[in-house]
């Protein structure tokens, strides 16, 4: 815009367009302008009444909403407001635009920072503003949306807008399902609706010439099978079907499809093997076919496509040897092929693809050394040969290529040292070597390159101290450095060894599993996650570690760190998203210096000798999931105020002084996302009532197994772990499935009965209810939990019988019901006939083939037997269980003298306490 000059014709400034006749503004274009300033309804925009073209894109307008003035335009045949920082409502005024024949409103997701947290900030359409818009905008050819919310179905009307050649709709969170008649339009050139993931739709029979050239679905919810045959789709030029659910063989009638050049099918549904006409496709440049069913060898007409520049082939089941015809493709410059099943060793031939920038053969292929012939790709820049079995050294002829940014070599068998060579790559920005047999030292050169960010050291065999040296100008951001040997961290060449070491822009730092010993090394300031967890650290943690102000993950588990924990740190919990300190020797209250806002999502201080109450202004995290504070010495009643914690799903107490009752008929305490809750080891006491459990709706619905993944603050780097009894051995949990669910009472003072509603906890999968005082029988109700695999009620004074019911409990893997008054025979079927008598041992009224005392003629004597009817030949275990009772009615009736005076004995043999 310097050439607007306040006294010239507007009509010769850049990007404005004037009607010859009558000298009025028609247009205006003012893209990639740098404007910036919030866009107002009382613009002098808004006067310019004639305007038929108005262009704004790639600006910044502020996060500005769109004003409704822009209605006023009713000229306009072409509205473009894209990639502008604009947000919220689209007016409704937009659809008065009845001339436009393109509107561009898309691109404008950004983020801002609000309260000291970043928030998403995008353009919402309404259905009713979407159903005028296509009403009374009739000429539309081009309709771009992209990236705006519109969180609904698509109206059928869109389909008659028959002058509709482009279409995109991407990312919009788009539901319902797709009106097919919009492949069929007769105009229809480009349609585009990747990332909407709840948009369902099926492909259609395309008319005969059908005037498509783009198709993009990608990650979608389009189902069905693979169009066969494609003759219709002659125009095609890119095809891209990744993501979705469309399932069937690799059509052979792919071959109809000349003009293709990008055919997209990565995880979807197809199988069978790649048919030769692939080999047809001459203007292919992009292929990509990973993560899908196929099978068999490479058809060799894939050496045909010699315009090809991408190929992806990952993942898919290919087997055989990789062909020598790759060397003939000698435009890629993608190659990936990994995780199939390729043996063999690497054709000679692939040293001929001179214009290859990435190649990936992870884990495919097994022979010891890394051919030298892959030198000659002078202009490689992404090597990744991961998870191989080379058993060498570093192979230094990497080195001479000098284009090369990633070098990924993890989970090998490198040995040797790292050659200080790699610092004459000068564009290398990541070097992954992790978990190979690397020895020696870390050339301190390497943190010299000064375009490496990322360096990943983990799991060799690294015995020397690292050495800092001039690494003050170093840009790494990440640098991992755990399982290795490293026993001090030296800070050489340095008058006085820095307080803070010495990195300006990580951050993540993993020291993780090593053996550093001395005072605890503060990280860089502008560090992240901070991972010291597993080493020999003493003493203290200074304050200085609260300068670090963007720290959201500090684990320094399993040391011996001493002292209190800096109150610092949770006055910072605006930041902190993990504060994990487990295994140490930390002392003192915890201070009452939490504050709103917090972002907290795990605090894990499990094993120290921490004293006091839980403090209250926790409630102010309200994010908090995990709540881990056992093995400690606090002492307090039960904390019901956190129910306010609306997130937590795992509660942690185990071991402590904690007394009291955990109910209290005047609070309705249940927390709905609990997943685990462990209370063990304390003197909790009291009553539980039948409905106790009726607020817990995370462990009564039935487990998605489908959404299985890992607790961890919504983090790659953190995973959350915990210490539980599971199946009478205490365990470790490294990481915490999102669907393990756990109660464990265990050695506390509960008495009375078992509420029956815990039978509604469907998904729970471990329930310890051992060394209490319940005195009642085994509901029948904990038949339901159909997702039980470890059930321990041992050593209380449950008495009656074993219900039946639970032998439907097929993941039951451990049962304890020992050191009870439980009595009758032991249920037969299912699960109950792997349990060994320890299970049962101490309730003397008991018989079962699990037993030395059996239950009269009918115990089955071997395990082939044991899946027989109980009410065969001889005496049933209901005649037994009849006999009994009959046999203690008439004791009582007539021997009422004796049996007082012989109480204990029937105590022992009967299981029953007859003065209850």
């Amino acid at each position: 815009m310097k050439s607007w000059k306040a006294d010239s014709d507007c009509c010769s400034w850049d990007g404005v367009t004037c009607d010859t006749q009558n000298g009025e503004v028609i247009g205006l274009d003012l893209s990639n302008s740098w404007l910036y300033g919030s866009l107002n309804s009382n613009s002098s925009l808004f006067s310019l009444h004639h305007l038929q073209k108005l262009n704004l894109d790639s600006n910044n307008f502020s996060s500005s909403t769109i004003p409704p003035e822009f209605g006023q335009l009713v000229r306009l045949t072409h509205l473009n407001l894209s990639f502008s920082f604009l947000h919220g409502r689209i007016p409704s005024e937009i659809s008065w635009l009845s001339n436009l024949v393109s509107l561009d409103l898309s691109f404008n997701v950004f983020y801002c920072f609000i309260g000291g947290d970043y928030h998403y900030k995008w353009l919402d359409l309404r259905r009713i503003d979407l159903e005028a818009l296509v009403q009374n905008m009739t000429y539309l050819r081009e309709l771009h949306l992209d990236e705006v919310n519109i969180s609904s179905s698509l109206p059928q009307s869109l389909a008659n807008l028959s002058s509709l050649t482009s279409r995109t709709l991407f990312y919009c969170n788009l539901q319902g399902e797709f009106p097919q008649n919009i492949f069929l339009l007769p105009r229809i050139l480009s349609i585009d609706l990747s990332y909407n993931n709840e948009l369902i739709g099926f492909l259609p029979k395309f008319q005969f010439r059908s005037s498509l050239k783009k198709l993009h679905l990608y990650a979608t919810n389009f189902s069905g099978e693979f169009p066969n045959p494609m003759d219709n789709l002659g125009s095609l030029n890119v095809l891209d079907l990744s993501g979705t659910n469309l399932f069937g063989e690799f059509p052979n009638s792919i071959s109809n499809l000349q003009s293709l050049n990008y055919l997209d099918l990565c995880s979807s549904n197809f199988l069978g093997a790649i048919p030769p006409s692939i080999g047809n496709l001459s203007q292919l440049t992009h292929l990509s076919l990973s993560y899908n069913n196929f099978h068999g060898q490479l058809p060799s007409t894939l050496g045909n496509l010699k315009s090809l520049n991408y190929l992806d082939l990952d993942s898919s089941n290919f087997s055989g040897t990789i062909p020598p015809f790759i060397g003939n493709l000698s435009q890629l410059t993608h190659l990936s092929l990994s995780y199939n099943n390729f043996h063999g060793q690497l054709p000679s031939t692939m040293g001929k693809l001179a214009k290859l920038t990435s190649l990936r053969l992870d884990n495919i292929l097994y022979y010891w050394e890394v051919p030298t012939f892959l030198g000659n790709l002078t202009h490689l820049e992404d090597l990744s040969l991961s998870q191989n079995n080379f058993d060498c050294g570093f192979p230094i002829w990497l080195t001479n290529i000098t284009k090369l940014r990633w070098i990924d070599f993890w989970g090998n068998q490198l040995k040797g040292e790292i050659p200080s060579g790699i610092s004459r790559l000068p564009n290398l920005s990541s070097l992954d070597l992790s978990q190979n047999s690397l020895i020696e030292a870390i050339p301190s050169i390497l943190f010299t390159i000064p375009s490496l960010y990322i360096l990943n050291l983990d799991q060799n065999q690294l015995i020397v101290p690292l050495k800092f040296q001039n690494i003050s100008l170093s840009p790494l951001y990440y640098l991992g450095l755990s399982e290795n040997k490293m026993n001090e961290l030296m800070l050489s060449k340095f008058e006085q060894p820095p307080v803070v070491l010495p990195w300006k822009n990580i951050y993540l730092l993993d020291l993780r599993s090593n053996m550093l010993q001395g005072s605890f090394p503060i990280p860089p300031l502008s560090t992240n996650y901070f991972f010291a967890s597993k080493n020999k650290l003493t003493g203290s943690i200074p304050p200085m570690i609260c300068k670090v102000n963007a720290l959201k993950v500090p684990d320094v588990s399993n040391n011996q760190l001493t002292g209190q924990i800096p109150q610092c740190l949770l006055n910072s919990s605006n930041s902190l998203v993990v504060l994990a300190m487990r295994n140490n020797l930390f002392q003192g209250n915890l201070p009452e210096t939490f504050k709103n806002g917090c972002s907290l999502v795990t605090l894990d201080l499990n094993h120290n000798q921490i004293h006091g109450k839980i403090p209250r202004s926790l409630v102010k995290c309200r994010m908090l999931e995990v709540l881990n504070l056992g093995n400690n010495k606090l002492n307090d009643t039960f904390p019901f105020w956190l129910e306010s914690l609306s997130e937590l799903k795992i509660l942690v107490l185990r071991t402590n002084g904690f007394y009291g009752p955990i109910w209290d008929p005047h609070i309705n305490f249940g927390l709905s996302k609990l997943h685990v809750i462990d209370l063990s080891h304390n003197n909790f006491s009291g009553k539980l009532p039948s409905n106790y459990f009726q607020n817990w709706s995370a462990i009564q619905g039935v487990t998605d197994k489908s959404q299985i993944g890992y607790m961890g603050a919504g983090s790659n780097y953190y995973k959350d772990s915990m210490t539980i009894v599971n199946k009478g051995v205490e365990l470790e949990l490294v990481k915490i499935l999102t669907i393990f669910t756990a109660i464990d009472l265990y050695n506390n003072q509960f008495y009375g009965e078992i509420p029956d509603g815990v039978g509604n906890l469907k998904a729970l999968i471990v329930l310890n209810l051992s060394s209490n005082n319940f005195t009642s029988h085994i509901p029948s109700s904990l038949g339901n939990l159909i997702e039980l695999e470890s059930l321990d009620l041992s050593r209380n004074s449950l008495f009656g019988g074993i219900p039946q019911q639970l032998t439907s409990l097929t993941f039951l893997e451990y049962l304890n019901f020992s050191q009870n008054q439980l009595f009758g025979p032991i249920p037969q079927g299912g699960q109950f006939l792997t349990f060994q008598s320890s299970s049962f041992e101490g309730n003397f009224g008991l018989c079962g083939f699990q037993l030395s005392k059996k239950c009269g003629n009918n115990e089955i004597p071997t395990s082939e037997m044991r899946h027989e009817s109980s009410l065969g030949e001889g005496f049933g275990w209901k005649v037994v269980v009849i006999g009994y009772v009959c046999g203690l009615v008439i004791g009582l009736l007539t021997g009422h003298v004796v049996t007082l005076r012989r109480m204990d004995w029937l105590v022992r043999y009967f299981g029953v306490n007859l003065r209850r």
